[in-house]
């Protein structure tokens, strides 16, 4: 089977790709569906391909064609393009590769060799999910804030422009759309503290041509009136802490109405009594917001969660579609955030047509049937109260970035949903930090007891569902449970199918109609990206990037396993009717044995890196120090025999080109050493469970 070769390696023989990407091509490529010429296939966004090769009849039928592993093991969340027989895809760390999408041949691989240490700045691992492409390139965001232009015959680097401040928090882990020629990108950090944009970039050259900021600049400095008009929604020195903001993931467009929807995320920090003290609506976080793609001129906005202190962002990813609404043809924009409501826009105007939630939620009772404005619960702005609260959805979301796929046959959208809460405990006295998430909350608090019974209610509590919604009558039409969240984006097809991989590593198909089984595959890993579908030759083909990684994994830790801890082994599946691949024998899932060092620090001292930990550890290394199967579970590793030993991993940055800081720039030897402590006493306790 197909594996990787070196970095920069050209196939011998690979003719030039004919195909130029365009207006045209992409219009062309709606209707037919050889090809996969843009994140979401469509300008519209909407996953649905008009292949039915493969349909009920035969998916029973549907076999590997040939597989490709990954150099990088941690979480693989790109969709890939395919245009005129090649498959582009990027992977984790913001890598590049083309294989020949008949045979599987590696023709060339690119590696813009991102630093370890950005990894930091990343609040939900170093994941990429996917390139755009114009003419013969191909474009790249990177993890430290580069956009590349790759020559997509040779992988050959063209122009690399930075566009952020790189010695600020900022990443890039969504995919660039490209319209009539210009590259538009937007960035993440809000965790971190950053003020968020979206910019655009001639694609032949690299040169900016447009900047739209999300979130005001300082009193006084805000010169276009969009951000004149938002400056009077914030309160405070909100500038002094970024504000928040970034466009890290979804937009869509519409060449009619020659607009295109950027989805704005989170406030920064998510606690608003720091952020906005006094409250406001704090425009432009959790909106829709519409703008001009040839210059950046605004033109409208919807505000999903004004002042918003959830994480309750509006990234996710948007639709476009026309419905008959009332006896009318609307055109509209459909949205399933994070904070569990279901909206249908009016995306000529931005008007709210309709919404209702879709998984339960009880920060809100309802939305304004006319505004569309949450009827919020008060006791679950803890940022007014100063009171601990538990909000259902929390900071996972309903719905985070997983693509949902849309089927234009039965007016169904397919949701990824998560369902799941989460403790948000104000922090009184809370300062910002260089590194590290800055949300204006003490993470520590609410850390999962070493307690079996709270343990298995917590992962009771949370869980994923497959949702088809009905946008018309704001109802559910059917469902499939999981036992766990975060699984994978959607693809729907008139053959009737729908695809999806899970956490719990398989990858299935579904009847449309009714949600039922009818194949699946065992991926060996977590698959969480988003399948393709395209024709060569004739012949139809289904793709998906697999490999577990993620926020899930990483800050949840044992809640991200329910059904056992799952390992990252990253490949491209490849599949089609009659593919008799078969994957090597699953490497067996094997834990190091908790084995801690004497718990010898007093209990001052524990709880002052339990409090460290929190704040600074957790979002990597898992809640209360459980390893979600991605990176080290800190109980079972060596170096907690070591005071020296761990000191230089994590004061000195041993590590840092595997993407471990060096903490001593912010963290004493003493708070590190007390961190190592509370790690201790977490695997004393677990081993007291009967933990091995």
């Amino acid at each position: 089977m197909v594996t990787s070769g070196l970095i920069g390696s050209i196939a011998q023989g690979a003719g030039p790709q004919g195909l130029a990407v365009n207006a045209a091509s992409i219009a062309a490529a709606a209707q037919k569906g050889d090809n996969w010429l843009s994140h979401g296939r469509s300008y519209d966004e909407q996953r649905f391909s008009p292949l039915s090769q493969i349909n009920q009849s035969n998916v029973g039928q549907l076999g590997l064609a040939w597989y490709a592993d990954m150099d990088t093991a941690r979480g693989q969340e790109a969709t890939p393009l395919v245009i005129d027989g090649v498959i582009y895809t990027t992977t984790a760390w913001s890598k590049a590769k083309a294989y020949d999408a008949l045979s599987g041949k590696l023709l060339w691989q690119y590696d813009p060799k991102v630093p370890g240490e950005t990894a930091v700045k990343a609040c939900c691992d170093v994941v990429n999910r996917g390139m755009g492409a114009w003419g013969n390139k191909l474009f790249l965001g990177t993890l430290d804030g580069r956009l590349i232009a790759l020559d997509r015959e040779t992988g050959k680097v063209l122009w690399s422009k930075v566009t952020v401040d790189q010695s600020k928090p900022y990443t890039i882990t969504g995919a660039p759309r490209v319209i009539n020629g210009l590259v538009i990108i937007g960035n993440g950090g809000a965790e971190m503290g950053v003020r968020g944009f979206v910019a655009a970039y001639d694609a032949n050259t690299g040169k900016q041509v447009w900047k739209f900021y999300t979130v005001p600049d300082a009193p006084g400095k805000n010169a276009p009136e969009y951000l004149r008009r938002a400056e009077a929604t914030w309160k405070g020195e909100y500038w002094k802490l970024g504000g928040g903001g970034t466009v890290w993931d979804s937009m869509a467009y519409d060449e009619k109405l020659d607009l295109l929807y950027i989805g704005v995320g989170n406030g920064s920090p998510w606690n608003q009594a720091y952020r906005s003290p006094g409250g406001g609506d704090n425009l432009y976080l959790s909106s829709i917001v519409a703008v001009r793609p040839k210059t950046g001129e605004y033109v409208w906005h919807f505000q999903e969660t004004p002042g918003e202190t959830w994480d309750f962002t509006a990234t996710q990813h948007i639709v476009l579609a026309d419905l008959m609404i009332k006896g009318q043809k609307r055109k509209v924009l459909m949205h399933a955030p994070k904070n569990g409501f279901f909206y249908v826009v009016d995306r000529e105007t931005g008007q709210f047509i309709s919404g209702k939630n879709f998984v339960p939620v009880n920060w809100a009772s309802g939305l304004d049937p006319v505004s569309g404005r949450p009827i919020e619960i008060p006791e679950a702005r803890y940022d007014k109260t100063g009171k601990f609260a538990f909000v259902t959805p929390g900071a996972g979301g309903a719905h985070s970035w997983h693509p949902m796929a849309w089927d234009p046959k039965q007016n169904l959208m397919f949701i990824p949903a998560q369902i799941a809460g989460f403790p948000y405990m104000p922090e009184e006295g809370w300062k910002s930090a260089k590194y590290g998430f800055n949300n204006g909350l003490n993470q520590g608090a609410a850390a999962l007891p070493a307690d079996e019974a709270a343990r298995a209610a917590a992962k009771a509590a949370t869980k994923g569902a497959l949702i088809a919604w009905d946008p018309l009558t704001q109802s559910e039409r059917w469902r499939v449970d999981y036992p766990g969240p975060s699984n994978g984006g959607l693809l729907a097809t008139a053959g009737d199918l729908l695809f999806q991989g899970t956490a719990k590593g398989e990858f299935l198909a579904y009847s449309t109609k009714d949600g039922k089984k009818l194949w699946s595959f065992g991926a060996q890993t977590g698959v969480i990206a988003a399948p393709v579908t395209f024709t060569v030759k004739g012949q139809q083909y289904v793709a998906v990037m697999a490999g577990w990684g993620g926020i899930w994994p990483l800050a949840t830790g044992a809640l991200a396993w329910n059904s056992g801890p799952m390992q990252n082994t990253s490949r491209l599946l490849v599949f089609k009717l009659g593919g008799k691949g078969k994957l090597p024998a699953a490497p067996a899932m094997t834990l190091a044995p908790l084995d801690p060092p004497p718990a010898t620090a007093s209990a001052e001292v524990v709880a002052k890196g339990a409090y460290t930990f929190g704040r600074f550890c957790g979002t990597c290394h898992g809640d209360a120090a459980i390893g979600g199967g991605v990176l080290p579970d800190l109980r079972r590793s060596a170096a907690l025999h070591s005071a020296e030993t761990w000191s230089a991993i994590v004061h000195d940055g041993a590590l840092k080109d595997r993407g471990m800081i060096a903490w001593g720039t912010q963290l004493s030897r003493e708070e590190i050493e007390a961190v190592r402590a509370y790690v201790i006493k977490r695997a004393h306790e677990d081993k007291a469970l009967g933990n091995k």
